[in-house]
Formats: C-alpha cells, sequence, structure tokens
C-alpha cells in the first residue's frame, strides 16, 4: 500500500478510548447511551464476546439514550457491547483506481481483483448543485438508442426516469445505454437487486466490459442503511468525476429499491406511514439525491437516468409519480409493446423529454412531432383498421400513417446490441417524415 495512502487511513481513524455501551437491541434497532452524539454521526459497535464489529449510523436521539441504525444485521451482537464513535464520518475514498471495478458502499472491492488504493475521502451526504450554479442544458448526450434519441432526445445533465412494471427490460434497457454512451465515465449504482442479477448485467448487458465503469453494489439482502447510502455513495463517486470536469453517466437501477429501504428505516423508528406505508422521509429523501445530478458552470456533468419499478404498472405509485415531478423527463417502457415483441418497449406517446426542443434542429422536432401524431392516428384508429372497417381514402392523414406504419415500427425496434449514432438517427427520422417541409403541414 503507498504510504501516502496509509497515512491517510490512520489519520482518518478515531484514537479516543471514550465508549459507550449497548443497552437494548431489536431486529433493526441498537439503543445505546454513554456518548455525546449527534445526528448522523458514524459509530462502530463492537462485541467482546464474539469479536463481532460492525458500523452505524445514529438516527435518533432522545436525552442520554440514542438509537443507532446499523449497516449489517445485529446478529451476535447483546446489551454491553461497546460503542465508539468513528472520526471519520461518513466519508468513503473516492479515485480513478474505481474505473473498472465492482465496490460495495464503502467502495470495498467486492469482483476478487485485489485492493483499491485511494487516497481522496468524499462525504457522502452533500447538498445539490445550487440553483443558479447550474448550467444550461444545450448539448445533445446521445445514448445510441434510436427511440430515445430520435423521439426523447437526452441532454448533457439531464435527468430521467425509466418507469417500468416487472420484467418488461429495464436492464436491457440500462445496459443499452451503458454501452451507446460516449461518456468518459460511466456510474452504475445496483440497489437493492437480487445478488443474481449482479454478474448477469456485467455479462450479459455490458458484455463483460467495464472499461471506464464503475459498479456500485447493495443488494436485497444488505441491511436498509446499505442499500439507502449505497445509492448516495454512488452518487458521491459520479460527483468526483464531475469536479474533474468529466461528462458523467450516472445509472441506478432502482429509485423503489432506494425508497423501500428509508420506508423500513422510518417505520422502525416510528415514522407515521402515509400512502403504501411509505413515511414522509422516503418522499424528501428522493430529491436529495436525484438533485445532485446535473450540470454544473466550470465542471462537468452528471446526465443521470433512475429506474422506477412501478407495481401493477400503476403511474400513480406515490414514489413514481414524486420521481415524476422531480426528473427533468421520463421515459416509460410498454407492456404491450413487448408481448408485441417490440425492444426495447419505448411507449413514445406516455414518454417525455423536457428539454428535448432547446437541443435539437427546428428539422427534428418537426419529425418528432410528425411522427408523434401519426403514431397517434394508428393507436386510436388501431381496431377499425385490423377488423376492415377503414375504408383507404377516407383521411389522407390517416393514410399516411397506415403506409408508414412499418417504418415507425422498425425505427423504434433495435437490437440489445447494436448502436446507432446521433446523426443518422436524427436524419433517418427527418427523412422518413419529409419534416423538411413546411411546419404549416403539422397544423
Amino acid at each position: 500500500m503507498p504510504f501516502s495512502s496509509l497515512k491517510t487511513r490512520i489519520s482518518a481513524k478515531s484514537h479516543s478510548v471514550s465508549f459507550g455501551q449497548v443497552v437494548k437491541i431489536n431486529a433493526t434497532v441498537i439503543t445505546a447511551k454513554g456518548l455525546r452524539v449527534s445526528i448522523s454521526d458514524m459509530v462502530k459497535i463492537v462485541s467482546e464476546d464474539s469479536a463481532l464489529e460492525t458500523v452505524g449510523m445514529v438516527t435518533e436521539i432522545d436525552g442520554p439514550t440514542f438509537f443507532i441504525t446499523p449497516f449489517s444485521f445485529v446478529e451476535g451482537f447483546r446489551s454491553g457491547d461497546k460503542v465508539f464513535l468513528d472520526s471519520a464520518g461518513l466519508n468513503i475514498p473516492v479515485g480513478d483506481e474505481l474505473l473498472g471495478r465492482v465496490v460495495d458502499p464503502f467502495m470495498r472491492p467486492i469482483d476478487d481483483r485485489g485492493s483499491i488504493h485511494n487516497t481522496k475521502l468524499v462525504p457522502i451526504i452533500k447538498s445539490p448543485i445550487a440553483a443558479m450554479k447550474r448550467g444550461m442544458i444545450d448539448e445533445v448526450f446521445s445514448v445510441g438508442v434510436k427511440s430515445i434519441d430520435g423521439l426523447l432526445t437526452c441532454g448533457k445533465g439531464q435527468k430521467l426516469g425509466i418507469f417500468a412494471g416487472s420484467g418488461v427490460g429495464k436492464s436491457t434497457l440500462m445496459g443499452m445505454i451503458v454501452r451507446g454512451s460516449d461518456a468518459p465515465i460511466k456510474v452504475v449504482a445496483l440497489i437493492g437487486e437480487r445478488g443474481r442479477e449482479v454478474p448477469e448485467f456485467i455479462e450479459k448487458n455490458l458484455g463483460g466490459n467495464l472499461e471506464n465503469t464503475v459498479i456500485i453494489v447493495a443488494t436485497s439482502d444488505d441491511s436498509p442503511l446499505m442499500r439507502k447510502y449505497g445509492a448516495f455513495a454512488a452518487m458521491s463517486v459520479a460527483e468526483h468525476f464531475k469536479d474533474q470536469g468529466k461528462d458523467v453517466l450516472f445509472i441506478m437501477d432502482s429509485v423503489t429499491r432506494f425508497a423501500m429501504a428509508q420506508r423500513e428505516i422510518g417505520l422502525a423508528l416510528g415514522e407515521p406511514p402515509t400512502s403504501k406505508g411509505y413515511p414522509p422521509s422516503s418522499l424528501t429523501l428522493l430529491p436529495q439525491l436525484m438533485e445532485r445530478a446535473g450540470k454544473e458552470k466550470g465542471k462537468g456533468s452528471i446526465t443521470a437516468f433512475f429506474t422506477v419499478l412501478i407495481e401493477g404498472d400503476d403511474m400513480s405509485d406515490p414514489i413514481a409519480d414524486q420521481s415524476r415531478s422531480i426528473l427533468d423527463g421520463h421515459i416509460v417502457l410498454s407492456r404491450e409493446m413487448t408481448d408485441f415483441g417490440i425492444y426495447p418497449p419505448v411507449h413514445i406517446l406516455n414518454s417525455a423529454s423536457r428539454v428535448m426542443n432547446d437541443i435539437i434542429s427546428q428539422e427534428h422536432f418537426r419529425a418528432v412531432m410528425r411522427f408523434r401524431r401519426l403514431y397517434t392516428l394508428l393507436k386510436e384508429n388501431e381496431t377499425l383498421i385490423r377488423i376492415g372497417a377503414y375504408t383507404k381514402g377516407t383521411d389522407p392523414e390517416l393514410d399516411e400513417a397506415i403506409n408508414k406504419k412499418d417504418a415507425m415500427q422498425k425505427f423504434i425496434s433495435q437490437g440489445a446490441r447494436i448502436k446507432e449514432s446521433f446523426e443518422d438517427t436524427s436524419n433517418n427520422l427527418v427523412e422518413m417524415m419529409g419534416a423538411k417541409s413546411s411546419p404549416a403541414q403539422l397544423s
């Protein structure tokens, strides 16, 4: 280990002999006393009998008594175990050595490729970018997916949500975005997902290529606190590279599991449940994470994609509803399109990009509007067309939609391993829609 790294680690440790004691333990919270602590202080619980150690966070204080939510499980600990204050606080080591690695929320490697010697410590919890320090989103961020680049164009520093039910294709689309993006740095946070999905995502969706990519993992069997702060830790890694002036792609799967972790923590601390059992803290936590993405003047940008699991395909789910109000756009995946064999199953009519109009050409914009209009006409008259009740020539615009149906369906379909350039996508869309004609045709 380099001497500078060792020196930093030693200086970050607390050498105080002051300690408190555990007085009560339940399944999710450890109660202790004997230390002067503040909310969000990091503490270490040490069992003298079983030689177990774990780290936790102070989440509630009641006079001399304080309550700790542990980062691991509480089996093996008992009353009388010692509690030490960790002076390093909630900081993680970051650096270029993280690139190409798979780590846990504390930046400890889990890929069996040796230790990581990062020397810079950064806090997991930081304030979002100040409103007046945010840069204008005026550049296209290409992801190599035709339906997104062409019809839901994303800008550098934009925050988008990918909304879908289970088994609709979120992971496949995530892999397409990571592979298709030209971002110099890519940070992927897998929060609360099944452990089996981690190697599958790396090998199947990313093809085993982790070049310039960092993957932060907190699986469903980790503690709620580990899942919660895994998301914040991943955002801190992205911010480290953004502060170097780089454009970062940040992808998190999923916001719903992140909110569920806070639900477990909040309910254990006695917060009142609201819609679907979510306490108020679950909803206030979302902007604290999502608003940290964006473009900052004089620095780089974080373009973020957050997946949201919609239970029962219900878009009125409280987490989905809150996320849509915070994000700069939403991409909705359709189970119906999956059943028809259309991949990626992006429901164009239910999706939107709030910055698209400011970053694409007028020709491209007219083509998008024309595509959406013709696609809507097809959907509205689908039953009439299928049963043969529509007579060709009745509606010239519907006739055009029928003639271009195959071309439009081909445009929104794409193989998982295929990458399309933004220029080709834009040109093909303009040519297909004949958008070089007068905008009056859209009226």
